[in-house]
């Protein structure tokens, strides 16, 4: 009812901060205006931020005649971050934490910085409530508005959302601390596992300057044993450890989003042997698998569309088709016998997962393949071996069960249903609410003097997540052809 009332009255309360962040405890300074549309008697009592008077002057409204003032507030040590509740503690798979349970349904975080107007209208007292924002001019799009965000005083970046160790050699990693608050100090340091080293292991830092950043670089030393950990750096400031990222998401179509998340990266210590070490990579919609790969200590090189020749692709150890590039790719309508004949001449192509509608080729691979919807939608289905003494699930890593261990969000997708012969199926698979197992995850054939590999696993989602048993499946597919070729170098040099 009051916001009627407002409408109908033309009332234009709004209080703008000048600086789009702010964190606990910081003083800002604020503009407000506020203008009465309409001939009502109409009066401002006063104005109150977190319960105090800023304003308390009583003063008439006239019609169309704007009243504005500035003045600073400073923002409650105990106010909430206006990022998304439900995401600034660390979460399972599908459910989150939430501290306050009355939060639970809100669309956002309910308590944010907001202004109370006290209005008389008509004789009578009405308070309205209007949250702080941002506005600024764009020189193109003209006066643009943004929520009023508080966060962190220091917030973290790591240049590495996985970093794999497939060896005993240390690597590094950038440490991203950034302040959003003037004149800070204190000592960056790193919860992580005794088996692991990382050196520096403290390093005190200071900020004269809001929004000034540091790049720390560090050096990460993993265990000699397979290891799984979470490297979780944290800034200690006057007694409070800061260990957050903020992840801005900004579209045209929806208001800016400043998300306040734990700040994590995940280090993978695995045994892992490779052959084959200079790989083609054909970009279909998209996938973080060549810096995947490149993380391992392979050589990926992206290949465009048009440099697809016989004399461009021979010298590669292995191609690897991104996903749903036969969807996306129109070349390879007639690159695709190139692709062929690489295999025939003794290459190994692998490609992953296409869905059946528009395919550029009715040639996706040498021998029948018909693509289905069929997919295996959870990720710790049970995955039975067919054929252990596979070349793919041998060598060089021994792909057991454990390998299968830690995938997320799913098995894969748009497995065929349908293969010739030449074909062999190596994994078998089935969500518990099916009846029927599909046994066309992983498919391998013969082709001339190479290998054709199509699986509809989903290594664009296990590799960049650091699910070592992805890896070590991975590189046992690209490793297809040149396991014997090791194997006869090793026994000329016995």
């Amino acid at each position: 009812i009051k916001e009627i009332i407002a409408s109908c009255a033309g009332l234009y309360l709004e209080t703008t901060a000048n600086f789009e962040i702010a964190t606990r405890g910081e003083t800002i300074p604020i503009s407000t205006e506020i203008i009465n549309r309409s001939n009502a008697k109409i009066a401002l009592a006063g104005i109150k931020y977190n319960g105090k008077s800023i304003l308390s002057e009583s003063q008439s409204l006239s019609n169309n005649n704007k009243v504005e003032f500035k003045d600073s507030i400073t923002i409650p040590e105990n106010q909430l971050w206006t990022g998304p509740y439900w995401l600034t503690e660390k979460h399972e798979l599908g459910r989150y934490k939430v501290n306050n349970e009355e939060f639970i349904g809100e669309p956002e975080t309910p308590i944010k910085p907001s202004i109370s107007f006290q209005m008389v209208i008509d004789g009578k007292p009405i308070d309205f409530e209007r949250p702080i924002v941002y506005k600024f001019n764009d020189p193109i799009k003209g006066e643009v508005y943004q929520p009023f965000e508080i966060v962190p005083a220091i917030s973290l970046k790591v240049s590495e959302n996985v970093l794999i160790f497939n060896n005993k050699s240390p690597k590094e990693v950038t440490i991203f601390v950034t302040s959003q608050r003037a004149d800070i100090s204190g000592n960056l340091n790193f919860d992580l596992d005794s088996n692991w080293k990382v050196s520096p292991s403290n390093i005190p830092l200071t900020f004269k300057d809001k929004n000034e950043t540091k790049a720390i670089m560090v050096t990460i030393t993993p265990p000699d044993q397979d290891s799984e950990v979470t490297l979780s750096p944290k800034f200690i400031a006057d007694g409070v450890a800061y260990n957050h990222e903020i992840i801005e998401v900004e579209y045209d179509h929806i208001p800016k989003q400043m998300a306040i998340m734990p700040i994590e990266t995940k280090l993978v210590r695995m045994n892992l042997e490779i052959r084959g070490h200079n790989i083609g990579y054909i970009e279909g919609a998209g996938d973080a698998i060549p810096e995947a790969l490149r993380n391992i200590g392979y050589n990926v090189v992206i290949i465009e569309p048009d440099e697809i020749a016989m004399d461009n692709i021979s010298h590669f150890d292995a191609i690897v088709m991104g996903v749903r590039a036969y969807n996306t790719v129109d070349e390879l309508e007639t690159k695709q016998p190139i692709l062929l004949d690489y295999v025939k001449e003794g290459g190994n192509l692998i490609v992953q997962y296409n869905t059946s509608f528009r395919l550029t080729t009715d040639q996706l691979a040498p021998y029948p393949l018909n693509l289905s919807r069929d997919r295996v939608t959870e990720e710790d289905a049970t995955v039975s071996m067919l054929h252990p003494e596979n070349e793919v699930l041998s060598t060089p890593n021994k792909i057991t069960s454990k390998d299968f261990e830690g995938w997320i969000q799913e098995r894969g997708l748009y497995f065929p249903n349908k293969w010739s012969e030449e074909f062999t199926p190596l994994l078998e698979m089935k969500d518990s609410s099916e009846n029927e197992v599909s046994d066309g995850a992983l498919l391998v054939a013969k082709y001339g003097k190479g290998n054709y590999i199509y699986t509809g696993l989903s290594f664009f989602r296990e590799l960049p997540a650091g699910v070592s048993g992805a890896y070590r499946l991975f590189a046992n597919m690209l490793s297809v052809g040149h396991n014997q070729l090791n194997k006869e170098q090793q026994q000329l040099q016995d």
